[in-house]
């Protein structure tokens, strides 16, 4: 992995998904994903308090992937452009050829397999165009679903790390790894 470009912004689409990039228009569907106490829960941010949040958050992914700092997409069902999560792949080691994945789905929307199709369209991105060895995906220890999620898509559990944290259910993250030649070989993928 030399370097990235994300321009063009690279559109993704599956059997009932479009993977796009966030505009201003999104910004009610940021503010209710950013805002709610339960989506927030295993995710070390602010809630956002105000829609102008939302916006600033919006500017500030686009101008990171105009600098080819991260990748994010905003998750759409096919019939209709509304956003309804997210997915990215950011915090990059060039010279590893490594990255992170990270994700978000609307609660009412989980279970539906809709972040199992996402993230198996994103991992293959990540190693067949940017050429990645290995990405990592770092969960707070009492998200089982989305533990479960990476353990599904053939993730390796490669150890914990202590956090900061009032609500003990979050006191510590695991570390979850995928390789290329795993993602390939054990999904019988080409």
């Amino acid at each position: 992995m030399e370097s990235l470009n994300f321009k063009p912004f690279p559109k993704l689409i599956t059997e009932r998904l479009i993977l796009r990039q966030m505009n201003q228009e999104d910004k009610n569907e940021i503010f209710a994903l950013r805002s709610n106490k339960e989506m927030s829960k295993y995710i070390s941010r602010p809630l956002v308090k105000e829609i102008d949040e939302a916006l600033q958050y919006i500017n500030m992914i686009n101008e990171g992937i105009e600098r080819n700092e991260w990748v994010l997409w905003a998750i759409t069902l096919k019939e209709s452009d509304q956003l309804i999560g997210t997915i990215c792949l950011w915090n990059f080691a060039i010279e590893q050829s490594k990255g992170e994945v990270g994700y978000e789905l609307s609660p009412e929307l989980q279970g539906k397999g809709i972040m199992q199709e996402a993230i198996e369209t994103v991992l293959d991105y990540g190693f067949k165009v940017l050429n990645l060895q290995t990405i990592e995906g770092d969960v707070q220890s009492g998200n089982q679903k989305s533990i479960q999620l990476l353990e599904r898509n053939k993730f390796s559990n490669k150890g914990k790390i202590e956090r900061e944290s009032t609500n003990e259910e979050n006191k510590f993250s695991y570390i979850f790894e995928l390789t290329r030649e795993k993602f390939y070989t054990d999904a019988g993928k080409k």
